[in-house]
């Protein structure tokens, strides 16, 4: 049986060169094969810096022999394509979130890749955090009760004017670049049930584009999500659990670097406990997992079925949403490129 899984990364956005691409030498089950770029020289650069092979365009990298699976890092709004191209290439596919900007979409990606045999995987690395998972088994013991409710804010500084998530037809929009994370993690942790009670979009009054939202989604039995979300902020990236006993809050949630040693809060009865852990490298954790299900033919069901949820999820903060828009500038907003959180 094959141990590694042979790479291709279609595009050289910042997030696989900074983080992805990284991880992927790193893994001990991938073999980062080559690079595609719409600039010909810069995946020759990219490639010499990762010890690659640079593909002749998206194309070419798809219709190679040695290349068992893609990563793809393009902007928001061009995932979809090229996924669906992958798949068609008879290549596994990890997209960066969100794989789509829409449920129907999602759908017939996850069902073409179901008929096709291949892995079709969603990149949100924060849940291959070993941080959630001590999360979870708290919750699960007990210390913070009966869950009533759960809360999530990923922000982050206005980004430059040119950057791509002010431009809607790539995907732009605070909603699909940050507010994607809280919707996810809200379905890790209250189930599959989860529906949009309501949702407010605070539009760009220049590029139309969501730039801040807040929505509020409810399972079944009553349990509330609180999601906020925005690039118009201060760096915030947390979620809290708040049960009948005490409430559970975790900082740093969605982007904790790997040398970084994660606390998790528990409140309770005016006392406060906080809990250390090792630092964790989700990055390289997610890269393995990708290549681990495919090399194990694991069950691609359960990623599925989180896949098309979180579509539809996201679909229908849409729907609810009570749009407004911005009617005064705000610091550094439309301006130069703002002191950014670390992303």
């Amino acid at each position: 049986m094959r141990s590694v899984i042979r790479m291709g990364v279609l595009g050289c956005a910042s997030i696989a060169l900074r983080k992805v691409m990284p991880a992927m030498k790193e893994a001990g089950n991938i073999e980062l094969n080559a690079v595609a770029s719409r600039d010909p020289a810069k995946a020759r650069d990219v490639a010499r810096q990762f010890g690659c092979a640079a593909a002749d365009g998206y194309d070419d990298l798809l219709g190679r022999a040695d290349i068992d699976a893609v990563y793809i890092p393009l902007p928001a709004g061009l995932h979809a394509h090229w996924a669906g191209r992958a798949l068609a290439a008879g290549k596994h596919v990890l997209a960066e979130k969100p794989l789509t900007c829409d449920h129907a979409t999602a759908l017939a990606l996850v069902n073409q890749a179901r008929k096709a045999g291949l892995w079709l995987m969603e990149n949100f690395m924060f849940l291959h955090h070993s941080q959630h998972r001590r999360v979870s088994g708290l919750v699960a013991d007990g210390r913070i009760g009966e869950l009533r409710v759960f809360t999530a804010r990923f922000g982050i500084p206005p980004r430059d004017a040119a950057d791509i998530r002010y431009r809607p037809e790539l995907g732009g929009g605070a909603l699909l670049d940050v507010g994607v994370y809280p919707i996810r993690a809200a379905s890790h942790f209250l189930g599959s049930g989860l529906e949009v009670v309501g949702s407010v979009l605070r539009l760009h009054p220049a590029h139309g584009i969501d730039v801040a939202g807040h929505a509020l989604l409810c399972t079944p039995s009553g349990v509330t999500a609180e999601l906020s979300f925005g690039f118009e902020h201060a760096y915030r990236s947390c979620y809290s659990l708040w049960g009948d006993r005490a409430r559970l809050t975790l900082d740093r949630a969605f982007t904790p670097p790997p040398t970084s040693a994660p606390v998790i809060r528990i409140e309770s009865s005016g006392q406060t406990e906080e809990l250390s852990l090792p630092p964790d490298h989700q990055f390289r954790n997610i890269t393995e997992a990708f290549a681990r299900s495919i090399l194990q033919d694991a069950d691609y069901g359960p990623h599925a079925d989180a896949i098309t949820r979180q579509a539809a999820l996201v679909d229908q903060v849409r729907a609810k949403a009570d749009r407004r828009t911005r009617t005064q500038d705000l610091p550094y907003a439309g301006a130069g490129r703002s002191p950014a959180g670390p992303r």
